[in-house]
């Protein structure tokens, strides 16, 4: 009979365990259901250091192209990986919404970060590549195609897998 329970328990737990898992993947679709696939739209902007930037100049070898915001608390917890990310491989930030070029610049210093930023006050090139919410991961290969998309918190080492895999 306690056999019987625990086999019992255990299907229980097993499905319970799918619902659960379920419904996380079907969440995250819909959050990610406006994200462009396909061919990544052009940027051709400036960085905050006044570095022009064009995304065709990075074919040949993949790119993070990350969305984010100096309000966001989620992009905070991330930074850092982003930051380390962008020693090692191609990046590109675009900070939505965050205010003058001058208040991105005190933000960046004060949390001393050096990735390359675009600033995105408007939403123009988050409304280009569908992001509705920060922060947005892209990675774009080398063949200037998007072959992975995030919205929410990723890690370092993730991002990092990505770009190998999208070489």
């Amino acid at each position: 009979m306690f056999k019987k329970l625990l086999q019992h328990r255990g299907i229980k737990l097993t499905l319970e365990i799918l619902v659960l898992l379920l419904i996380y993947f079907a969440i995250k679709a819909y959050i990610q259901r406006d994200l462009i696939q396909g061919a990544a739209p052009p940027i051709q902007s400036t960085l905050l250091d006044g570095q022009a930037v064009n995304l065709q100049s990075y074919q040949g070898k993949p790119l993070l192209l990350h969305f984010w915001a100096t309000w966001c608390g989620v992009c905070k917890l991330e930074e850092d990986s982003i930051d380390a990310i962008s020693k090692d491989h191609p990046v590109v930030t675009v900070a939505m919404s965050s205010g003058s070029n001058k208040e991105i610049e005190a933000y960046l210093k004060e949390n001393n970060l050096s990735f390359p930023v675009i600033n995105d006050n408007e939403g123009e090139l988050a409304q280009r590549y569908g992001v509705s919410g920060v922060p947005a991961s892209f990675i774009i290969n080398a063949g200037g195609k998007i072959s992975y998309t995030e919205v929410g918190y990723t890690t370092g080492w993730g991002l990092r897998f990505r770009l190998w895999l999208a070489e």
